[in-house]
């Protein structure tokens, strides 16, 4: 199949807060140099935020991994996991239609998609709601025919339990995932013939389904509330390796209430002065020097959209970076999309070099 990027594309795209504090937190799981490592999960997680990823979000991506496009672009591409247009509101359905599934019944699947929500794959309901694709072995073969909607299998499908899927979904209701024919796990459907009396956890559900039970919406796609659970190695002036202490849950409304009407009186206490971090305005040049501007895409990190901006605060030549003091580096780092990274990519030490000639 042939993946491009959608016709019509967003004017730009920035994480949430919470999205980029974990998006930082999972760039810092790996060492020194391996940054783009995280391409992946970056990616995903801005689908997540958007529903599909736009050439804007490849290039966010692209500029905090120090990455070029045409790198990332060669991922999302590669991954159909990556929805490269716009997808339903409340939910994409991904129908396997290997095999197993095909002999079982897909093509019934299949052709409700094509009633209920549009003739062709990839393309939205007619209220925006839903859109569909068929997709490869998605590993349920027991359980045939399924689809992979949201986070979770839907197994055991028919075109009749298919439409009441549907008809739940298109109501605001969130069905429950797993088997539709009342199987527990992947046991034959007549029944467990083997460890027949093995009673299980006594859950209502396996544990796949009753997670997704017990979250209670598994159609929502994450908006970032769940970064501290998810990103425990970071912390203020946590470095790489350095694992900071999971934070203390965070206690309920009730507790809060209770805590607040059994606590005596008491004036605040002043709030502690926030430590200024030291800033200084480099040298800067209106344009560059005779003889035009130097390559600073020659710095690790730095791409054509960080080149420009460096540009535009007035950077045109590697000595000036070379020159640039701590307190200068913290005042063009807060003029920068992503802090610290004329650190972590060690642009003064290569600046130096290039400044005198050499290759770093």
């Amino acid at each position: 199949m042939l993946r491009r990027l959608y016709s019509e594309q967003p004017a730009s795209f920035e994480f949430t807060e919470a999205n980029k504090a974990w998006a930082e937190g999972q760039i810092a799981k790996y060492p020194e140099g391996r940054q783009q490592s995280a391409v992946i999960p970056l990616l995903w997680r801005a689908q997540e935020q958007e529903g599909w990823l736009t050439k804007p979000a490849l290039e966010y991506v692209g500029d905090m991994l120090g990455m070029p496009y045409i790198r990332v672009l060669e991922v999302a591409t590669f991954y159909f996991m990556f929805q490269l247009q716009p997808v339903g509101t409340v939910a994409h359905i991904q129908v396997c239609g290997t095999t197993t599934c095909m002999i079982c019944g897909s093509g019934d699947i299949i052709e409700v998609c094509k009633r209920r929500i549009n003739e062709k794959p990839h393309a939205l309901s007619a209220d925006g709601k839903f859109s569909w694709e068929e997709v490869e072995c998605l590993g349920a073969c027991a359980n045939a025919p399924m689809a992979q909607i949201g986070k979770d299998y839907f197994e055991d499908l028919t075109a009749e339990n298919f439409e009441k899927l549907l008809d739940q979904m298109e109501a605001g209701n969130v069905p429950v995932p797993g088997s539709q024919a009342g199987r527990y796990s992947s046991e034959p459907a007549g029944g467990p013939v083997v460890l027949a009396e093995h009673k299980g956890t006594g859950a209502e559900y396996n544990g796949s389904v009753q997670r997704a039970v017990d979250i209670g919406d598994t159609l929502k796609r994450i908006d970032g509330t769940e970064v501290p659970l998810l990103t425990p190695w970071i912390s203020k002036g946590a470095g790489h390796g350095e694992v900071a202490k999971p934070a203390a849950p965070a206690k309920s409304a009730v507790q809060q209430a209770a805590e607040k009407k059994a606590a005596p009186a008491a004036k605040p206490a002043p709030a502690p002065a926030a430590e200024a971090e030291v800033e200084e305005k480099p040298v800067t040049l209106d344009a560059a020097r005779e003889g035009g501007a130097d390559d600073l895409k020659k710095l690790k990190g730095v791409g054509p959209k960080l080149e420009e901006t460096l540009n535009e605060l007035g950077f045109y030549h590697f000595d000036q970076i070379a020159a640039w003091t701590p307190e200068q580096v913290a005042w063009v780092d807060s003029r920068l999309k992503f802090k610290g990274r004329i650190e972590r990519d060690g642009w003064i030490e290569q600046a130096k070099i290039f400044a005198e000639g050499g290759d770093a």
